[in-house]
């Protein structure tokens, strides 16, 4: 984008019902953010005092343009904020975790139950020589064997990067080898829409030349186990075998990593966003609660999977470290029908429900009658993740699950920010199609390719203008990336997203202004798609966009140029689609492949993209002076 332009933006608001915000942890929002961004040290150090620390902080924040230090000098355990305290403040036998497999099956732990086998599997861990800085890969299905390996990481003071289990082969080794993994948990398989996945032959694969590898741990799910045959393969329980019951909590200082999470690059392969102990704990904690109005009496569900960011801050630390009782589950929105998330909501009185635009759209297509049937009284909350919320699905969200009484939060954020940055607070005018305005101790703007802000109701660049706690510390081993975020608009952290603000302070997301796809709420790198194209043997250069699709969100199209001696034809384009879901995993697949001689590009040799979507959904292409030819 190169030059401002013009929205027209729908006045239409929504005010909850007054007892909302009566009852709201934030009841004054105005007054609440004002107090946060003139004194962020005051109001990050206050929230700070609500968890538990070994050493408090010297100073809440110190700022070097582009790298912040939280909390200098703390020491804590995110661990015993999500579960020791809870086990010395009445919350022992509270439930932490309710699980509901994919065939039905269902599991009840509570934080003490998850308190033992966090503490189990983390000497099981160190059992395999698994010590503090240690990188450890986590490939798994969402069963509550997941994320007790992520607190048991936690607790050593070993680095987790979870890894989606829909990712492939090479998806797979590209992290590990990135990131120098040391050992490797896995399960022999998912179970989706009834059908058994097998993850373990992709970890096979996968750990082929990685020579960091010294471990495969293996949840073994299915009967008659599989067997395990290599000298690095160990299984999941046995590793907790005869291991002392108690652990003590690694000492981290609020700097040291918490965990490396991989997400989509523009340029390139993926990027490990790096977040820290301290600030990453305090943000998340704080918007778990205060965005999602947690009360001790809810039951959050959060449909997202730990392989992601919104699984990390909302299934498991933010709520964990509120004390907050979360349901997870391996069910897919419309398997066995199209009812079995709402009758689940129903079975367990879910209050706060989070989930993508995506699945409130197949809702949406599905019919009313589907939600009808089942009784969604006890829901409090509505959030929306992973792309904006497009007013149609607001207003459905709103009316047909909400009944027109639950506060639907639209939230902004990003795998690089690690909380909420933009959203609606309980209780305040809900506007569909906009985010809303900044969490406190955030400060947000829409600005030109300047740094200057825009007036209201013009498109600009979505900017983040001064630093807040569980931002990214870095990219990991590519620190001259993470500075790029700092740089590349005057001093302020530039987002990737196009946005407009109305008059009231309101922020409308517009979309990616880079090559990022967000396919289902799931967030694909064009050069990882691109990338898996020209490794094939027929493939000599491919460019992918993204198209609206009234489900995903973007569908992806392909415009592939062939090498000498191979023709176009379905039977290749089966080819492809078939290589990209070997390499990248089903999510990553083109909906369409177009056959073409050549590809628009600056004459530094750089694929203009925009000019490929503008001409593919007859829009102005704009400026097109760096064109080649």
């Amino acid at each position: 984008m190169s030059e401002n332009f013009d929205v027209k933006l729908d006045g239409k608001s929504y005010l909850p019902d007054p007892s909302v915000k009566e009852d709201a942890w934030i009841k004054d929002y105005d007054k609440v953010y004002a107090e946060s961004v003139k004194d962020p040290e005051a109001h990050w150090g206050k929230v700070a005092e609500e968890l538990d620390w070994f050493k408090k902080w010297d100073r809440v924040r110190e700022w070097d343009h582009p790298y912040a230090k939280w909390f200098t000098n703390a020491k804590l355990n995110i661990s015993c904020n999500c579960l020791d305290r809870h086990i010395f403040d009445g919350r022992k036998n509270k439930v932490a975790l309710i699980w509901v497999g994919n065939d039905g099956k269902e599991e009840v732990i509570t934080y003490r139950q998850l308190y033992r086998e966090v503490m189990r599997f983390a000497n099981g861990l160190k059992s395999l020589g698994v010590v503090k800085g240690d990188r450890v890969c986590i490939y798994m299905p969402l069963v509550p064997e997941q994320i007790i390996a992520m607190l048991a990481c936690a607790r050593i003071g070993a680095v987790h990067s979870v890894i989606f289990g829909g990712f492939g082969a090479n998806a797979l080794r590209s992290r590990i080898k990135d990131a120098q993994a040391k050992i490797v948990i896995t399960a022999d398989a998912s179970l989706r829409r009834g059908k058994r996945l097998d993850l373990k032959s992709i970890v096979d694969e996968a750990v082929v030349n990685t020579s960091s590898v010294e471990k495969i741990v293996v949840l073994r799910r299915m009967t008659p186990a599989m067997e395990l045959f290599s000298e690095i393969e160990v299984d999941f329980y046995e590793i907790m075998e005869g291991v002392e019951k108690e652990c003590e909590p690694e000492v981290m200082d609020a700097e040291d990593p918490l965990f490396i999470l991989y997400t989509s690059g523009t340029t390139g392969p993926a990027k490990g966003i790096v977040h820290a102990c301290g600030g990453y704990m305090v943000g998340t904690y704080y918007t778990t609660k205060t965005m999602f109005d947690l009360k001790e009496g809810d039951v959050m569900w959060c449909t997202a999977d730990p392989g992601w960011i919104t699984g990390h801050s909302y299934i498991v630390y933010g709520p964990l470290a509120v004390g907050a009782t979360i349901l997870i589950s391996e069910t897919t929105p419309d398997y066995p029908d199209p009812g079995v998330w709402w009758d689940m909501i129903e079975d367990f009185d879910v209050t706060v429900f989070y989930t993508a635009p995506t699945a409130i759209r197949m809702f949406m297509k599905l019919g009313e009658e589907w939600p009808e049937k089942y009784n969604l009284s006890s829901l409090r909350i509505l959030g929306s993740v992973g792309e904006p919320l497009n007013p149609e699905a607001f207003e459905w969200y709103y009316r047909v699950i909400g009944k027109g009484k639950c506060p639907v939060l639209d939230t902004w954020w990003q795998t690089e920010t690690g909380m909420h940055m933009i959203t609606t607070v309980a209780g305040e005018p809900m506007k569909p199609g906009f985010a809303g305005r900044p969490v406190p101790g955030i400060v947000a703007d829409v600005v030109d390719e300047g740094g200057k802000p825009v007036p209201p109701g013009t498109g600009g660049f979505l900017v983040i203008k001064e630093p807040w706690p569980s931002m990214m510390r870095t990219v990991y081993n590519k620190d001259e990336r993470y500075r790029q975020y700092w740089t590349t608009i005057d001093n302020y952290y530039a987002a990737g997203d196009l946005a407009v603000k109305d008059e009231d302070g309101y922020i409308m997301i517009l979309g990616r202004s880079d090559d990022v796809l967000i396919v289902s709420g799931h967030n694909i790198g064009s050069a990882e798609v691109e990338s898996a194209l020209v490794s094939h043997e027929a493939v000599a250069e491919a460019a992918v966009i993204g198209k609206p699709d009234p489900l995903k969100g973007d569908s992806i199209k392909a415009f592939v140029i062939l090498r000498m001696g191979h023709k176009p034809g379905d039977k290749l384009k089966l080819d492809l689609v078939y290589h990209v879901r070997m390499n990248l995993g089903p999510i990553a697949i083109p909906s369409e492949i177009e056959f073409v001689e050549s590809l628009p590009k600056t004459r530094s040799g750089k694929i203009m993209r925009r000019l490929l979507k503008a001409q593919e959904l007859g829009m102005d292409p704009g400026d097109v002076s760096t064109l080649e030819d």
